[in-house]
């Protein structure tokens, strides 16, 4: 009896582990199962970044949200979110979504890119016209202080209901490269 039950566990706690992917896992993802962290990859990236920017400075805060389940995929993932600051040289706010809560922010991981080892990010501003776009991040040094930063633009279309409307230039609340440094 005593082995029919640590075989009965044996074979459950291999189902249950068979289910979990490392993030660097570029095949097809059953549903439900749990791409997770398991080197601790996303931790270098957590923490306040700074960089400067046209007379502007940013701090970007980015947060490892773990074991979150994706409804479009439908699996569970570690990634990435990003919240920022934005000041002019005056030191007066320009953007600010600090505030907002994780499960709503204005950046989020899609994950590590095969091509490159870069991890890539989403941006979806619905206080700018719902501006777009993509973020890529990587570190410049072992060290990992400092990080590159790439974003590019979607096409955006601006109707005549955004504030920013007539604006010229539109406000840009993120560089679109810059070298950022870890505080």
């Amino acid at each position: 009896m005593k082995n029919i039950f640590l075989f009965i566990f044996f074979c459950a706690s291999i189902s249950c582990s068979a289910q979990t992917y490392p993030l660097r896992t570029f095949t097809d993802i059953p549903e439900n199962a749990y791409l997770k962290d398991t080197n601790n990859e996303l931790q270098s990236y957590e923490g306040t970044w700074k960089g400067v920017w046209a007379n502007k400075t940013i701090y970007i805060t980015f947060k490892k949200i773990t074991n979150k389940y994706d409804s479009d995929f439908k699996y569970y993932i570690d990634y990435l979110i990003g919240k920022f600051k934005v000041l002019d040289n005056n030191g007066n706010i320009l953007f600010d979504n600090t505030n907002l809560p994780d499960n709503d922010p204005k950046i989020w991981g899609s994950g590590i890119r095969k091509l490159d080892d870069k991890y890539s990010l989403v941006y979806v501003d619905p206080d700018l016209c719902n501006t777009t776009g993509n973020i890529i991040i990587n570190f410049t040094s072992p060290s990992k202080t400092q990080l590159n930063w790439k974003y590019n633009q979607g096409s955006n279309m601006i109707t005549t209901d955004c504030q920013y409307y007539n604006t010229t230039p539109f406000p840009q609340a993120l560089p679109k490269e810059i070298i950022l440094t870890k505080q």
